[in-house]
């Protein structure tokens, strides 16, 4: 999975991903202080894998793990050229989906572009720069279209969907709020790679104060909810400056850390959550005498495509999988265990993969 951190300057972005990555991006008080798009890969934490890394004697631990991209602050005006222009909104381009930091608290000691904190008004200054991009992405391919359309029938439909879409975004409609009117539009849509089509979560950026009761009673917190709600996006509310100090502690430290503070989650465990919960990711794990591996799949994945993930000849010859479910295999403490008690299961081509499935593939080579 891979995830962009978008957002004004100045907002808490770099602070941000230094801290989830602990790649020491440069941070300061003042616009464009990242330069180049830092990225940064972080291990998804899961109990799980520890749990039976220990109890198959596990040599190596091996977590399912995120890319974050930290772009460049954008600014208003970016997709013509402002700022640093609209190079960053290429690398944007390349993820799985966005996570827009926003301001949600004042302080006279942090300049903000706007001169003042309002939340709806920054998303909508993102939404539009990439909304401009992605228009003049569509200019381009109608004007080839146009061409190729003469001596190829076929591509009237690609054609006429581009028409749409140009014609909604210049009413300021973002392209996943755009109506499509089959499945072949929604296929085409999807190849097109547009910005205003990726999903989207919106990182609230609070005081410490304002994270105990998860941003509840900060009403910049609660536009943004509200705003998150009516795209059908996520939200999650952090404090970056505390995401700043957790990330240079141990686990047992952090842990002190956030009990003192009467927090239950940091800041990148919600917004892994979150990012598989927009996304419609689970996991599956894989044990045993060489390693205890998490794997990342969709929803509704089905065996065979479970085992792709480890390698294409264990889908080509899936012949079944023995699935045990990680509650159980942590009861009966081993497969042999499971099996003899009657929860290790023998599933086939058809079965419907779940978060926390432990599966032995069973293939043809």
């Amino acid at each position: 999975m891979k995830l962009g951190i978008v957002g004004l300057p100045n907002v808490g972005k770099s602070t941000l991903f230094n801290s989830i990555t602990k790649a020491g991006a440069e941070s300061a008080n003042y616009p464009f202080c990242t330069i180049d798009p830092n990225i940064g890969v972080v291990p998804v934490p899961d109990e799980r894998l520890d749990v039976l890394t220990k109890l198959t004697n596990s040599p190596k631990t091996v977590y399912a793990t995120i890319e974050f991209v930290d772009i460049a602050g954008l600014v208003k005006g970016a997709s013509k050229g402002e700022g640093l222009g609209n190079q960053f909104l290429a690398n944007i381009r390349e993820v799985d989906a966005i996570v827009h930091v926003v301001r949600c608290f004042e302080d006279t000691n942090i300049v903000h572009v706007e001169g003042n904190i309002d939340p709806v008004r920054d998303i909508e200054t993102i939404n539009y720069e990439l909304l401009f991009s992605d228009m003049e992405i569509l200019e381009r391919r109608k004007a080839k279209l146009v061409k190729s359309v003469k001596g190829d029938k076929t591509l009237q439909g690609e054609l006429d969907l581009t028409e749409r879409l140009l014609k909604s975004m210049e009413e300021g409609v973002l392209a996943k709020n755009f109506e499509l009117e089959s499945d072949e539009e929604k296929e085409l849509i999807e190849s097109f790679n547009l910005l205003t089509y990726k999903p989207v979560i919106y990182g609230a950026n609070v005081t410490e104060d304002d994270l105990v009761d998860d941003g509840a009673s900060n009403e910049n917190v609660a536009k943004v909810r509200e705003y998150a709600k009516n795209e059908g996006s996520e939200v999650f509310v952090i404090c970056a400056k505390i995401e700043e100090e957790i990330s240079e502690l141990d686990e047992d430290e952090k842990k002190e850390f956030l009990d003192d503070l009467g927090i239950t989650s940091s800041g990148l465990d919600k917004l892994i959550k979150a990012s598989y919960s927009l996304l419609g990711l689970i996991s599956y794990i894989t044990t045993g005498d060489k390693e205890t591996k998490a794997w990342t799949i969709t929803k509704g994945t089905k065996a065979p495509g479970a085992a792709g993930k480890i390698h294409s000849d264990f889908e080509r010859g899936f012949i079944r999988a023995e699935v045990v479910s990680y509650d159980n295999l942590v009861k009966y403490g081993s497969m042999s265990a499971a099996r003899e008690n009657g929860v290790l299961r023998s599933e086939g081509k058809e079965y419907v993969m779940q978060d926390g499935d432990v599966v032995e593939f069973r293939f043809n080579v």
